[in-house]
């Protein structure tokens, strides 16, 4: 239990950015999976269209720092490598 004032309010904060952290790693595996069947699919077209939007995805949480941003790289750069 918090004791001072500025403890109590920083729970609530917490609170507030946990659950956003969980709807920023949420949506970076979702974009990882999907990114992942559409390889494996093999339909070209789908790819180039959703690559951009990965892309952007991973950075963005990436800058927000609930991925490490050489981790966000390293996936994007893997995946570039497959579709080419």
């Amino acid at each position: 239990m918090p004791n001072t004032k500025s403890a109590v309010r920083r729970v609530r904060r917490v609170k507030k950015q946990t659950q956003i952290n969980r709807i920023r790693k949420s949506k970076y595996k979702t974009a990882v999976k999907k990114m992942d069947l559409l390889l494996k699919s093999g339909e070209k077209a789908k790819i180039k269209e959703f690559f951009p939007k990965f892309q952007s995805i991973l950075m963005q949480v990436a800058k927000s720092g609930v991925v490490n941003k050489k981790t966000a790289a390293r996936k994007i750069s893997k995946t570039s490598k497959k579709i080419k």
